[in-house]
Formats: C-alpha cells, structure tokens, sequence
C-alpha cells in the first residue's frame, strides 16, 4: 500500500509560479513510476508529467513543457511539480499517481495509487 498526500497548491497571477509536492508512504518509493495529473470541472483527467522510478526518465504533456518541471527525492519519499509561467487553463484539481513500474505511463488507467488532490487556480 502507498498512500499519497498533495500539497502546495493554491491561488497565484498568471505568470506566477507553485511547487506541488507529494509525500507517499511506505519503504517502496523507489519501485513506483510517479506522476502528476490534472482535472479540470467539467473535463476529464489529464496527464501532466511523468518521472521513472530511478528519476532519469521524465515525460510532459504538450500543454506544459517548458514550463513544469517533475523531479523526485527517493530519500524523502517525495515527487515535486514545480509549475512556472502559470496560465489560467492550468486551473484544476491536480492529483499525484503511483505506478508499480519503472517507467512512466501517461494513462492515468495504469495507476495504482492516487492522492487526494490539491486545487491550483490561476486569475488572468
């Protein structure tokens, strides 16, 4: 079992920048594929960003390259999302997974664990 906690969202300006984290559970970090995924009301999950178990792999969506950056620390136990030049459209609920794999996978399907969520809200 992992159990994986969001934080660091909020409200911020477009242009404005956040750091997401996300703390898991259990002494097997290092075995889980992590990534981060975005909803937005009214629309359906999305993948954001995706970091291999060993954190040399990384994959974003098209939406944020260049401007969100995923990086992990094994030894905490924790994923980052740091999110620059912050646009109004990456306004969702954004939500850490947890892959049993060592690489990433954009369907949100392959997940096994989920947070429960941290809501990021950009103003124009």
């Amino acid at each position: 079992q992992v159990q994986l906690v969001e934080s660091g969202g909020g409200l911020v300006q477009a242009g404005g920048s956040l750091r997401l984290s996300c703390a898991a559970s259990g002494r097997t970090f290092n075995s889980y594929a992590m990534g981060w995924f975005r909803q937005a009301p009214g629309k359906e999950r999305e993948f954001v960003a995706g970091i291999s178990w060993s954190g040399r792999s990384t994959d974003y969506a098209d939406s944020v390259k260049g401007r969100f950056t995923i990086s992990r620390d094994n030894a905490k136990n924790t994923v980052y999302l740091q999110m620059n030049s912050l646009k109004p459209e990456d306004t969702a609920v954004y939500y850490c997974a947890a892959y049993r794999s060592p690489v990433v996978s954009t369907d949100y399907r392959s997940y096994d664990y989920w947070g429960q969520g941290t809501q990021v809200t950009v103003s124009s």
